[in-house]
């Protein structure tokens, strides 16, 4: 079906123009490490680069996959384990710019009685398939010596695989900020048993286009790299101002998001240049493996870093800055 779609998208995206698009249609989730694509939105960094960005929000990866390689979306935030997964059912999606790294903010939460991935044998793990919950915790039962097969999954989103657990329908829930913040404030007897911060580098989003959408609108791309360069160089000038944009966007009490905040890393422009000199591709590398290893029905090739990057926008804003 995607790969159907994919052509449709393709021939969409030929029909824009060369300078700008009339509207970036963007699509992400109610994340931290997207955060800045609020504040741009809310102080006009778009504008200031002469970008019209018009954010829709997704709660599954799977749909906005979709909408991505139907041409309903132009422009989508994603984690770079979904690249590896849509690369191998044959969708043209890659990646312009480094948004984020997770490290404590994504996480494995459990009840009463497991305080280890060994204690999971057997039970009830809420996560969402092919996203990253699922990237954690494969590799985390994997480390411990352990497969899907040794738990029982339950599919759900990552917002509703908290509250699962705390109405005691799982075990655990594999899940990302606010929301692991919001189940221990409201759960008790329940804690974090591994985060993202065991393999770092293993939970990293970019902001991804197809690559004719890409190719056909160099300034909006520009643009977009630009403004997010703005708001995360504004969030750190004004770090209250900025947190509350984010914390409000994604639904999460103050008292909630500062600890969470602290556990995801943001990356501006001079950032991502210093990453991709080597640092960032390593990362991809690793994730296409561990993916293969852990999903090898559906996992037949590790992408090479080339394969899911388009980064000639970025280093021409960068040569300006």
């Amino acid at each position: 079906m995607l790969k159907r779609l994919t052509i449709v998208a393709a021939i969409a995206a030929s029909s824009l123009g060369s300078a700008h698009a009339d509207t970036v249609k963007l699509g992400l989730q109610p994340w931290l490490g997207y955060g800045p694509l609020w504040v741009a939105e809310e102080k006009g960094f778009f504008k200031d680069h002469n970008v019209d960005v018009a954010l829709t929000t997704f709660n599954w990866d799977q749909d906005m996959t979709a909408a991505l390689a139907s041409g309903n979306l132009d422009v989508i935030a994603s984690a770079t384990n979904g690249m590896v997964t849509n690369f191998n059912q044959d969708v043209d999606q890659k990646g312009f710019l480094i948004m984020d790294l997770s490290f404590e903010a994504d996480g494995i939460i459990a009840g009463d009685g497991i305080a280890s991935i060994a204690d999971l044998k057997g039970k009830k793990v809420a996560f969402e398939s092919g996203a990253t919950s699922d990237l954690l915790i494969n590799y985390a039962l994997k480390e411990n010596g352990m497969t899907i097969a040794d738990i029982e999954h339950v599919p759900m989103g990552s917002s509703e695989a908290g509250l699962a657990l705390i109405a005691g329908r799982v075990d655990a829930a594999v899940t990302y900020e606010p929301y692991i913040s919001t189940t221990l404030s409201q759960g008790e007897g329940h804690s974090v048993i591994y985060t993202a911060a065991e393999k770092p580098g293993l939970i990293g989003d970019m902001l991804t286009a197809s690559s004719e959408w890409i190719k056909a609108n160099p300034e909006d791309v520009k643009g977009l790299i630009l403004a997010w360069d703005d708001a995360i160089n504004f969030i750190r000038a004004n770090p209250e101002e900025g947190k509350a944009m984010i914390a409000k966007a994604v639904g999460s009490p103050m008292e909630e998001f500062e600890p969470a905040f602290e556990g995801v890393r943001l990356y501006n422009v001079a950032e991502n240049v210093e990453a991709l000199k080597g640092e960032f591709q390593a990362s991809l590398q690793t994730v296409g493996e561990i993916l293969q290893a852990t999903n090898p029905d559906n996992i037949k090739t590790v992408p090479a870093p080339e394969d899911l990057l388009m980064m000639d926008a970025l280093n021409a804003v960068a040569v300006k800055q």
